[in-house]
């Protein structure tokens, strides 16, 4: 039986740009889920997502295995970005953009 941190590791390992939030894209529970998921969704590319609320065990594990109390948070390439307020912030000068691209997974034509 595989443990929640295993869930969460697997969840990070296998999405390039992860997004654990409140609700969905299409239907954020809260103001700063809504507010992360417009940022990244103005970047143009796809993005996975849990939604916390639909699993309280992730809800309950996530921030302490990530050491990051609260929600939304962003996952890109393995690494936590943070929450909303550095979500927004990284938007507004245009490196989230830059992130969110050079880890977006590439089409084979591109490459």
């Amino acid at each position: 039986m595989s443990s929640v941190v295993d869930t969460i590791k697997e969840q990070i390992d296998n999405n390039e740009i992860l997004l654990y939030m409140k609700g969905t894209p299409r239907f954020p529970q809260c103001g700063f889920s809504s507010r992360a998921v417009q940022a990244l969704m103005n970047c143009g590319e796809r993005f996975a997502f849990v939604n916390i609320l639909e699993n309280q065990d992730i809800r309950a594990e996530l921030p302490k295995y990530a050491n990051w109390p609260t929600f939304p948070q962003l996952w890109i390439k393995g690494e936590l970005v943070g929450g909303c307020d550095i979500i927004c912030e990284l938007a507004e000068t245009g490196e989230l953009e830059q992130m969110v691209k050079a880890a977006a997974p590439q089409d084979a034509d591109d490459a």
